[in-house]
């Protein structure tokens, strides 16, 4: 037991993250009788567009007792097996990156051994490294089914996500929240109160001249920042050097035949496009960088290089790629938006919400604010920005296109020393490197190196003892059973449908 345990948290804005700090938060202090709230102004928007995840929002709505069918029906949700990039290497090229692993029964050795001996005695005839992912193989054939248990089955392998409405996802959480006793505030922030000596936070003040006092701050305020910008000046380290991209044009259109269980990326002249399949409509957006493209000529190409039917009017969204030094500071913690914002192509902004409550609660003070938590946490939260830093800027690093200057400038970029390390080992070894609070793992990281064309020099020494008849006929066996296997699945909308 805490000795003086928090008495109330304020956490400053609503959305997705205020509303999954809400949730998450209240069911871990209600034992300690700490009063959670929370802060929001209907007058200001959220971002909220179609959102896409990785295979972590899973455990983060099991833990807060969400149900998978209620939250799917709720928000419109949709699968998500991965994503398919598209004119990344060189336009007209294509690849996969799916959640879960490589499968191939082959002993001790991995596919990618495999693979590369078979691709230097066949070439082409050994496939895409993709047709070896079941992920990928369901994704494409747009089949879908929950992974089996049973670690002999080629449905084990794979992992899954969600697409799904931002806004409805908030309005669920925010239902959830405050029928558990979360109590919601409606009102505009106009000033925040500091201590004069130790500079905490003591409260907000509303327009309407309500004060609300806390012990602790979280600030869920998005681009803004009202606590960790406005109020604490925390300072920002810039990710632009690395990743120009600084606008995104959002529009929703309808749906132009089945619903794929996939995220897709194509790679633009400025930047790139997204698509996101939801069960109402399919969200769009181009990614771009202003210095590479006006706003108006990349709204304009988003437009030309859509599939369905327009909804409504395309909405400009300005950010800078990026996180704060320190993401707790004094009695404030910024989540969300407001702790900093990498570009959306791994679909990363909710794991990294996810990530930061979940420490929060693992690190969580009492009124005395030992500053060794407050340490710790920012020094995780830092390392996590920075391995999805590397992770988004691979794919820039070894694109061979040169069709335009955004892409010339991708290519000749000097790179963090971790990226540059990582890329040089898979080049010379087939070696994945791993450090500390990674979000992406081997497969991922083998899955964006295999698809943009980095193809290892080493050969595993000990394939040389391998009949190389028997591992060409393995190969051909194994992409041969996952094409099959994902044709005995239901499709994705029939999948969807069974849960009503």
């Amino acid at each position: 037991m805490m000795a003086n345990p928090l008495r109330r948290i304020l956490i400053v804005g609503g959305g997705t993250a205020g509303w999954m700090a809400a949730c998450a938060l209240n069911q871990a202090v209600h034992v300690a009788s700490t009063r959670v709230e929370l802060v929001e102004s209907d007058a200001i928007g959220t971002v909220g567009v179609g959102e896409a995840t990785v295979p972590t929002i899973r455990q983060f709505n099991h833990d807060i007792g969400l149900d998978e069918a209620t939250f799917l029906k709720a928000t419109q949700g949709t699968f998500k097996l991965g994503i398919e990039f598209q004119d990344w290497r060189a336009k007209g090229t294509r690849f996969f990156h799916g959640f879960g692993d490589y499968i191939v029964n082959a002993g001790p050795f991995s596919t990618l051994n495999h693979w590369l001996v078979a691709r230097d005695l066949v070439g082409e005839a050994a496939g895409d490294f993709d047709a070896y992912h079941m992920a990928a193989v369901m994704a494409r054939a747009g089949r879908f089914a929950a992974p089996d248990n049973d670690p002999r089955s080629p449905y084990s392998y794979f992992n899954y996500a969600f697409h799904f409405d931002a806004g409805l996802y908030a309005r669920l959480l925010r239902t959830k929240a405050e029928a558990e006793g979360v109590t919601r505030h409606e009102g505009r922030i106009v000033a925040t109160d500091l201590h004069p000596e130790t500079g905490h936070i003591r409260s907000v003040r509303l327009e309407d001249g309500r004060d609300l006092s806390a012990d602790l701050f979280i600030d869920c305020s998005g681009f803004i920042a009202l606590l960790a910008d406005k109020a604490l000046g925390e300072r920002f380290i810039d990710y632009g050097h690395w990743l120009p991209v600084d606008r995104a044009w959002a529009v929703p259109t309808a749906n132009a035949g089945p619903v794929p269980p996939y995220t897709r990326a194509t790679a633009l002249e400025a930047g790139w496009q997204w698509r996101i399949p939801l069960q109402h409509r399919t969200g769009n957006g181009y990614v771009f960088s202003s210095a590479h493209v006006t706003e108006e000529a990349a709204r304009s190409r988003l437009l030309a290089n859509l599939d369905g039917q327009v909804l409504g009017e395309p909405r400009l969204l300005r950010f800078r790629t990026g996180r704060r030094e320190r993401f707790w500071a004094r009695n404030c913690v910024a989540i969300g938006l407001s702790s900093g914002f990498v570009e959306p192509l791994e679909s990363t902004s909710i794991s990294l919400i996810q990530g930061g409550i979940t420490r929060l609660i693992s690190l969580l003070p009492d009124l005395s604010f030992n500053p060794g938590l407050a340490a710790e946490y920012n020094r995780v939260q830092a390392l996590e920005f920075d391995r999805i830093r590397d992770f988004i800027i691979l794919h820039y690093a070894l694109t061979q296109r040169d069709d335009t200057a955004f892409w010339r400038e991708r290519r000749g970029m000097t790179l963090p020393d971790t990226l540059a390390h990582r890329i040089e080992t898979f080049r010379e070894t087939g070696h994945v490197v791993l450090l500390n609070e990674e979000t992406f793992v081997g497969p991922s990281w083998q899955a964006l190196f295999i698809g943009l064309g980095l193809i290892p020099k080493r050969r595993d020494p000990l394939m040389a003892a391998q009949r190389r008849d028997e591992i060409i006929e393995t190969l051909r066996l194994r992409r041969t059973s996952l094409a099959t296997a994902a044709q005995r699945l239901p499709t994705h909308a029939e999948f969807l449908a069974r849960l009503g």
